[in-house]
């Protein structure tokens, strides 16, 4: 094959959201490995796409992180299983560069192989868990840092100045296919629009519980659009339940209000488009918290949606992410070194 083989993290879609924004714009032979909803996603957008990839889900209750010792011991089983398939897949395609988007498994089995590496990636250390668990997380914090030293590049979709490896480029998100008059056309759009996301996983369930609780008393000046995603099986009174939809940026593009988890995808995209945005955490998945603290967010928010809801501002100046061009770009110039 030959080419680039893009491994994408499966956990969540905004992963594979920027994944496909950046492929898009790539020339020559691109394939990804990849699981699940993010796998889908992938594959719709017509991508040569292996659904291999399959981590431990986040143990959720009432909006809250539990369990996180185990999920992080679970997710180093994953990393060892993932790392005999990305061996796998390296030996199978014989890319010459490998693109991970925060699947280190694939960049361990790469560097080991010897062949040229490009992460892409918000986070440079985690902060799942406390006390003892903090020392199982500092061991595997220190082997990600090996990793990410090793790395040809690292692009982080973020403003800020390049330091070493890492280039910041900017946010990553994808373009509409019209205008946004278009776009609410597309999607049936005539009143003023609330959308609530959730992303890739059923995390997200308190939030969209919370909604169609306030949602008899937004019903005056709203309409409510849901997308619980492909992993939550939902409905409720009074609002419009779109399931899974592959090109969510569009409707973020067409709402007037926002209403998500605190997912990065999800917040650059509306702040790209100009859409006011509340995005509120999970409980203790440190870089949601960190998201929803930029934006002015907390968990506590979540008992003053319909308010903060009424009282979110008209639409922003779109502020375009110049990112994935910039990203598209270094990983261009990586694999012509290669």
């Amino acid at each position: 094959m030959g080419g680039i083989l893009f491994f994408c993290s499966p956990i969540g879609l905004g992963h594979a959201t920027r994944d496909a924004a950046i492929a898009g714009c790539l020339e020559g032979p691109v394939r990804f490995v990849s699981g699940g909803a993010a796998a889908r996603l992938l594959s719709g957008k017509g991508h040569d796409t292996d659904d291999i990839l399959h981590p431990p889900e986040f143990a959720v209750r009432d909006g809250m992180l539990h369990s996180s010792l185990r999920w992080l011991l679970g997710y180093y089983r994953y990393y060892k299983e993932c790392r005999k398939e990305a061996l796998g897949a390296i030996q199978m395609y014989k890319p010459d560069l490998i693109v991970s988007d925060e699947d280190f498994a694939s960049l361990s089995a790469a560097q080991e192989l010897g062949i040229r590496s490009v992460l892409i990636t918000d986070i440079l250390e985690t902060q799942f868990t406390s006390s003892v668990g903090r020392l199982i997380e500092g061991r595997m914090n220190r082997a990600m840092r090996g990793m990410i030293d090793k790395c040809d590049t690292v692009i982080m979709p973020e403003d800020g100045e390049d330091r070493g490896n890492i280039r910041r480029v900017g946010p990553i998100v994808r373009a509409v296919s019209g205008t946004r008059d278009e776009m609410r056309s597309k999607y049936g759009l005539t009143r003023e629009t609330i959308l609530v996301s959730i992303g890739g996983t059923a995390a997200g369930r308190f939030l969209m519980e919370e909604v169609a609780r306030i949602a008899p008393g937004l019903a005056d000046k709203y309409d409510i659009v849901a997308v619980p995603g492909p992993s939550l099986d939902w409905e409720a009174p009074g609002i419009r339940n779109l399931g899974y939809v592959e090109d969510l940026h569009e409707l973020v593009c067409a709402a007037d209000v926002v209403v998500s988890l605190a997912g990065k995808s999800t917040i650059d995209e509306a702040r790209a488009f100009g859409t006011p945005g509340i995005f509120i955490p999970i409980g203790g998945h440190f870089e949601q918290v960190e998201n929803a603290k930029d934006e002015g967010y907390s968990r506590g928010d979540l008992a003053n949606l319909e308010a903060l809801i009424r009282g979110a501002g008209p639409r922003g100046k779109p502020v375009p992410g110049g990112g994935t061009a910039e990203a598209c770009s270094i990983i261009a110039d990586t694999l012509a070194n290669a």
